[in-house]
């Protein structure tokens, strides 16, 4: 797609608050976006070669959806954190090695998609996060889950394909935490203590592919009490 394209998604986003430029070869920030930070509402740069996003991001302040999926993009300005009204984020199929502190700051945010980047520590930031309610950290690099996660509100995490081998037990105070998925990770089956089975809110452990059988984990001291919190959401569900 040329640059005269590129002008008439731009032109036509001044009118519809959505803009979408995917597979279009872009090597940099679109410097005509700026036209649109008083009304665009939904921006997806999916699939084309930015290295990175410009502090001028934080300009957009309509913005309820940014979709940056399969770029290369390394780092992610602190200024993000001005984009209040961000409800849906997607940042999986990058190159980022960790998250701006400022994400603390996206309070409305509700979906969070970091999958299949370079994320080495779990980032703390999206713990005070109110209002998310899916969080994907999947095929990273994360080696542990730190104290921290116990104030998370997400409702599923997604932690798949990493390399964790420690888990806090504080993951079991985390307030609406339902789905926790821990498959193909590093963990021994002593990370999973009878709190975690018996005081956190999780009605769904996945947790193959660890370094432990899943006779095991049938056989933890409180695993009848997290069956009865599957079986129980299950039957809601199909109620």
């Amino acid at each position: 797609m040329g640059n005269s394209n590129v002008t008439q998604h731009i032109e036509t986003a001044q009118k519809t608050g959505v803009c979408q430029l995917c597979k279009v070869g872009l090597k940099e920030f679109p410097k005509d976006l700026e036209k649109l930070t008083k009304n665009l509402r939904s921006l997806d740069l999916t699939d084309n070669k930015l290295p990175d996003i410009p502090p001028s991001i934080g300009s957009y302040k309509l913005l309820k959806k940014l979709v940056l999926v399969r770029n290369k993009i390394e780092i992610i300005p602190n200024e993000i954190g001005n984009l209040k009204g961000l409800e849906h984020l997607s940042l999986d199929g990058n190159l980022l090695t960790r998250l701006p502190d400022s994400m603390s700051q996206l309070s409305n945010l509700r979906t969070l998609n970091v999958s299949e980047n370079k994320l080495t520590h779990f980032p703390e930031a999206i713990n005070s996060l109110k209002n998310l309610d899916a969080v994907n950290l999947s095929r990273n690099k994360i080696t542990e889950i730190p104290g921290s996660v116990g104030t998370c509100q997400a409702i599923e995490l997604n932690l798949n394909q990493n390399q964790i081998s420690c888990l806090s037990e504080n993951i079991s105070q985390c307030p609406r935490l339902k789905v926790l998925r821990l498959e193909e990770n590093c963990l021994n089956i002593s990370a999973f203590t009878p709190k975690i089975l018996k005081e956190s809110k999780i009605a769904l452990f996945a947790v193959e592919g660890n370094v432990f059988d899943m006779k095991a984990f049938h056989n933890l001291e409180g695993y009848d009490e997290y069956m009865e919190r599957f079986t129980e959401t299950k039957k809601k569900n199909r109620d």
